[in-house]
């Protein structure tokens, strides 16, 4: 309590009589310019309101109180940022004063603001309750986790066991996934604006695609920062997947709330940031497994696709006799149709020429003769390119056929070994397993033919080197 200096009382007249409202008057003058403005801290009791907004009430400690008042006007202004009630501990400004009405000692309240560590926690409620309001909490708003991160980021002080308990942890989880560590301070003035500025920044550079913002326990006051407004609207603006590992187990903060996801400790938050390296591995074997038999079935339908064009291929000049057959047959129809379209044209023209009068008839005519004429060297023009375009297709075709067929092959010095009589159906020997020794075989080269016997028959891809027996 501040020292005051009293004036002298005021020594008048002893046989003078004060009314009443002049004795309260001047002792209520008195006291305002004695004391002024003061700052007193108390315990609310007895509140009541008035119709008008008036707020009555006595602030008391453990062996006084004193009447207080504070009227509607004094409550605006941000003056009074709660709800008082009876039992709230509150630090007032207010003006020592006395209701000269009745001669009661009071204060006149100007500003009231709540006191202790109660009103930390229902001032930290009150603005979760707002944030949560605005939807900064809700599901809705959180992205989803990299499966594998391409780069970690710790939100962090660079130095204490909380970084080194992380990257043991991330190196154990999946070491070949990067660490960047973004240093901040964890607690004092002014932390939560740094944290603030910090995550902006690791948004912007874009280093990284997953965050944790961690620091280790402590008591609500070490905690304050991560309860603060900018630091939750900061998170909620990232556009980085942000998970939080603040404190110990029972410590929860607003930036959990607000965060993507939230571990009891910075050690479980680093569990959930990096995958289980054995995890990935079985999963990339189970992948290498699947690739080579995909591999495996694509050979074997590439194989038989294989088989099934050289069995199509078996006589070329079939199919170029059938590709000339159809080319005939194709042009024949468009030469029927030409010369049907051009017969239903002149038609056309001779009926509409009809209809002319004499006087445009030379012209009209003289005009569609020229069209006709036009439209039929067009025409003409078109068939004959499609009948070359189709002849160059068919020799095309007929030289692949020609470089595929058998003929080209026995031409390269091979030649085919054919079986059976003139009774029996004449097939190609493709194993030594199914001819016989004694047995006639037929060999069609490049040019000309071979009877042979066969001496003797030997399986297997290839035979011995000093004993080998031919057909004759």
């Amino acid at each position: 309590m501040p020292a005051f200096e009293f004036n002298e009382p005021h020594q008048g007249d002893p046989d003078e009589i004060y009314t009443i409202t002049r004795l309260n008057r001047e002792a209520r003058s008195l006291l305002e310019d004695t004391f002024g403005m003061v700052r007193v801290e108390g315990e609310i009791s007895g509140l009541t309101r008035s119709t008008a907004g008036h707020l009555y009430f006595s602030l008391k400690d453990e062996r006084c109180h004193v009447r207080c008042v504070m009227f509607a006007g004094s409550q605006r202004f941000g003056n009074l940022k709660f709800e008082p009630a009876d039992g709230m501990s509150v630090l007032a400004k207010a003006a020592v004063s006395l209701y000269d009405v009745n001669g009661s000692f009071q204060l006149r309240i100007q500003r009231m603001e709540e006191a202790g560590a109660g009103a930390a926690l229902r001032s930290l409620e009150k603005l979760k309750a707002a944030l949560q309001a605005e939807g900064l909490f809700d599901a809705r708003h959180k992205r989803p986790l990299p499966d594998l991160p391409r780069r970690i980021g710790l939100v962090t002080s660079p130095t204490g066991a909380v970084v080194q308990d992380m990257l043991r942890v991330l190196k154990r989880r999946f070491p070949a996934i990067p660490i960047l560590i973004h240093p901040i301070p964890v607690q004092g003035e002014g932390a939560a604006d740094e944290i603030a500025r910090m995550l902006d920044r690791a948004c912007r550079r874009g280093e990284c695609d997953l965050l944790i913002l961690a620091r280790g326990g402590g008591s609500a006051e070490d905690l304050k920062a991560f309860n603060e407004e900018v630091l939750a609207r900061a998170i909620f603006r990232a556009t980085i997947p942000i998970i939080t590992g603040i404190g110990h187990e029972p410590d929860f903060t607003i930036a959990d709330c607000v965060a993507d996801a939230s571990a009891p400790t910075p050690s479980v938050a680093a569990e959930k940031a990096a995958p289980d390296k054995a995890e990935w591995l079985k999963r990339f074997r189970g992948l290498e497994s699947l690739l080579q038999r995909a591999i495996r079935r694509t050979v074997d339908g590439l194989g038989k696709d294989v088989d099934n064009l050289l069995r199509r291929l078996s006589d070329p000049r079939r199919r170029l006799e059938d590709h000339a057959q159809r080319l005939d047959h194709v042009s024949s129809r468009l030469d029927r149709r030409m010369h049907r379209l051009l017969q239903a044209k002149r038609e056309r023209t001779a009926m509409m020429s009809m209809r002319l009068n004499r006087q445009s008839l030379e012209r009209i005519v003289h005009r569609y003769r020229h069209l006709l004429e036009r439209l039929e060297r067009g025409m003409n023009r078109a068939l004959t390119s499609a009948l070359d375009d189709r002849r160059m297709r068919v020799q095309e075709l007929d030289r692949t056929l020609r470089a595929l067929g058998p003929d080209t092959i026995l031409e390269r010095g091979y030649s085919i070994l054919l079986k059976g009589d003139g009774e029996t159906k004449v097939q190609a020997v493709r194993d030594a397993s199914e001819v016989r020794p004694g047995e006639r075989l037929h060999a069609r080269l490049a040019r000309g033919s071979l009877e042979l016997e066969v001496v003797r028959s030997q399986e297997g891809s290839e035979s011995s080197s000093g004993d080998q027996d031919h057909p004759r």
